[in-house]
């Protein structure tokens, strides 16, 4: 070693580290911090603030000094349950967002985190909160995410954004369009949006389930019926095809439907007239086929159960949704976008948080049901949340179990390897490059996942 040569440096824990520095210096540090930084007695109150605290509220440490921090948020944001929780637990909570009365009395967007306040006798004294002001990063985010969305539709996964751009150019035709997709994947809302992008989206949306009714019904409801064509038929009556003239019929569960009203589809996809059940004359019906299914086409056409002509002409254009396992990446979007919808449908004040925790649990369910069942999940925690922070506890039974079992700290990963590095890439996308959220998922302390991320060069995609 050269005699110029820097002496090694050993790792020293930042406990160890932090005993060798003066109380002045921390003080400094705490000063010269970005984030605001809040200390609270155990009932919540303000003790005192540092200056960046000041800056974000407008307020000054001694006009708060002793105020119930609730104060600042507004009894509907108010993080209570997280700082209760802290308070009872002695763990941390992070990434927790939630409005806050900025500086010049309008209401913005902060990120909190909260820490165990202990005296030096390991007695509680109360709570640190820190606060990053959020709120342009949050009014970007949402401008952002209504890239992202087609009608109802959401998603910013490849697959889905190929999907968008399908429906669009798909949308212009009178092409018939076929939707394959597993139950809950949203195949009415493509259906909707297909109808919505088209030349007839001032005309009716008629929607049918092909499965809910037997052969005689569905004919009846598809094409109407006269007076005396069967036992019950007291009159006249105009059919699903009749009621659609001008817009656009969606036959959901295409799938189910028997031989013979094949053929009487057919019938309508060639010649585009109906007739009705009991009558012989034509009626002619200007109407665009949407049909869908959650069925294996191919295996009816082996078994003889569709037939080839018509699978050929319900799919002049196939459309195929992705099922919510494939595209992960979605769920946090999905899940603003439902938390959002179902608070507003309830009536709350404000649109409750999400946890690191239930978004962990969230993000590693295998999601048999789709996006219907995130949907429904999301509104079982809501309600069992009461309005508050979305936490693990109000999530379904389920997703706890799902958790534990497929946790991606759990899995035997080789050190250094592809394997790893991919593994360390999917969770920071999934966590949005939030490398808190992401070494939660994966079960590492932060230095760790940092010093992996500068180890195999892992950036946030453009």
């Amino acid at each position: 070693m050269s005699k110029n040569a820097p002496l090694p440096i050993e790792p020293v824990s930042i406990e160890d580290f932090l005993a060798q520095i003066r109380i002045d210096t921390l003080i400094e540090i705490i000063t010269a911090l970005n984030e605001g930084v809040l200390a609270l007695d155990t009932e919540l109150r303000i003790l005192t603030m540092n200056p960046t605290a000041e800056l974000i509220l407008g307020r000054s440490r001694e006009d708060l000094a002793g105020s119930p921090v609730c104060d600042l948020f507004g009894d509907p944001s108010c993080p209570r349950d997280v700082l209760a929780e802290t308070l009872r637990s002695g763990e941390s909570i992070i990434d927790f967002q939630t409005t806050i009365k900025l500086a010049g009395g309008q209401s913005g967007d902060v990120l909190l985190r909260s820490v165990p306040l202990l005296r030096r006798d390991g007695s509680d004294l109360g709570v640190v909160l820190i606060l990053g002001d959020v709120t342009e990063v949050t009014d970007l985010r949402k401008r952002m995410n209504q890239q992202f969305r087609l009608g109802n539709l959401v998603g910013r996964d490849r697959k889905m954004r190929e999907l968008f751009q399908l429906i669009t150019n798909v949308g212009d035709s009178e092409a018939t369009v076929l939707i394959q997709g597993e139950s809950g994947t949203g195949k009415e809302l493509v259906a909707r949006a297909v109808h919505t992008a088209s030349g007839r989206a001032q005309g009716p949306f008629v929607q049918v389930n092909c499965s809910a009714l037997s052969e005689n019904l569905l004919e009846s409801e598809l094409f109407g019926h006269v007076r005396g064509a069967y036992t019950g038929a007291t009159g006249d009556r105009q059919g699903r095809f009749e009621e659609a003239h001008g817009g656009t019929i969606f036959l959901d569960e295409i799938g189910d439907v028997s031989p013979v009203v094949q053929v009487k589809l057919l019938r309508v996809l060639q010649e585009r007239t109906i007739e009705r059940v009991g009558d012989n004359r034509s009626i002619p019906v200007d109407v665009r086929i949407v049909s869908a299914t959650n069925r294996d086409l191919d295996t009816l056409l082996a078994t003889g159960r569709m037939r080839q002509d018509f699978y050929y002409r319900i799919k002049v254009v196939s459309l195929n949704i992705p099922p919510l396992r494939d595209r992960t990446d979605d769920i946090p979007l999905l899940v603003s976008h439902f938390v959002n919808a179902i608070a507003r449908r309830e009536g709350h004040a404000e649109i409750p948080a999400v946890s690191g925790e239930a978004m962990t649990a969230l993000m590693n369910h295998r999601w048999p049901g789709n996006v219907r069942e995130l949907e429904n999940a999301l509104e079982h925690a809501l309600v069992l949340s009461r309005g508050r922070t979305i936490l693990a506890a109000h999530l379904p039974p389920e997703l706890a179990a799902g958790r534990r079992a497929t946790s991606p700290a759990s899995q035997d990963v080789p050190l250094h390897s592809k394997t790893e590095k991919d593994l360390l890439a999917a969770a920071l996308r999934r966590a949005g490059w939030n490398r808190s959220r992401a070494a939660r998922q994966l079960g590492i302390d932060r230095t760790t996942l940092w010093r992996k991320i500068r180890e195999y060069g892992l950036e946030p995609e453009e």
